[in-house]
């Protein structure tokens, strides 16, 4: 599934902009449960890997668009996401942000977002998974933004607003890789109102 760049772009800037503002109402809490084994601290730390590795990405050019879809590259990367190492990063970014995490976050988002808004969609570069296409990489991003943002607000106790434009493009991958993965109909019931979804249930 294709996604407009323009339309990208503007989900990307959305979604940073709302975690942005989710960040500045840590206050105190940044040792508080945030997710699984993280605390808020490491939580914002992995989030913001979001926005890191689109700037790092993007200046490691790559010749080919190996993987051609977000879908894909949730695929490709599938085995990588439950590995261990994956929690450490997310420690070690946390750390990262140093004494003052939500002002860091700020500063981060303030130098990706522009960067992202001066790409062509068409720009190829090197993820981890292999050679992509930015506008095909970028809405696995704002889906990141999207879902953990809303894991940060839900261990805040804030509002689980979720941008129209995020929700939009990270609800349309969830609906892709559902599908794809022959998902979609214990997805259906529980979007309709029938008895939740089976204990485990993910599309990734």
């Amino acid at each position: 599934m294709a996604f407009p760049w323009d339309d990208s772009r503007r989900a990307f800037a959305d979604a940073a902009a709302w975690f942005v503002r989710t960040t500045a109402r840590v206050g105190d809490r940044w040792l508080g449960p945030g997710l699984g084994e993280w605390d808020v601290r490491a939580l914002v730390g992995h989030t913001s890997r979001s926005l890191l590795t689109v700037e790092a990405y993007l200046a490691r050019p790559a010749d080919t668009a190996e993987i051609p879809s977000a879908a894909d590259y949730f695929g490709a990367t599938r085995a990588m996401a439950a590995d261990p190492a994956v929690a450490a990063r997310g420690r070690a970014a946390g750390v990262a942000l140093g004494e003052d995490p939500a002002a860091a976050v700020a500063e981060i988002a303030a130098r990706v977002v522009p960067l992202v808004d001066g790409q062509d969609g068409g720009t190829l570069l090197t993820t981890i998974a292999g050679g992509m296409r930015l506008e095909d990489y970028l809405p696995t991003r704002t889906f990141e933004l999207a879902v953990h943002t809303s894991d940060l607000a839900r261990a805040l106790g804030a509002p689980l607003d979720v941008p129209a434009t995020a929700a939009a493009q990270a609800l349309r991958l969830v609906t892709e890789l559902a599908v794809r993965e022959g998902r979609a109909g214990p997805l259906l019931l529980a979007a309709t109102g029938r008895p939740g979804l089976p204990s485990g249930y993910s599309v990734l």
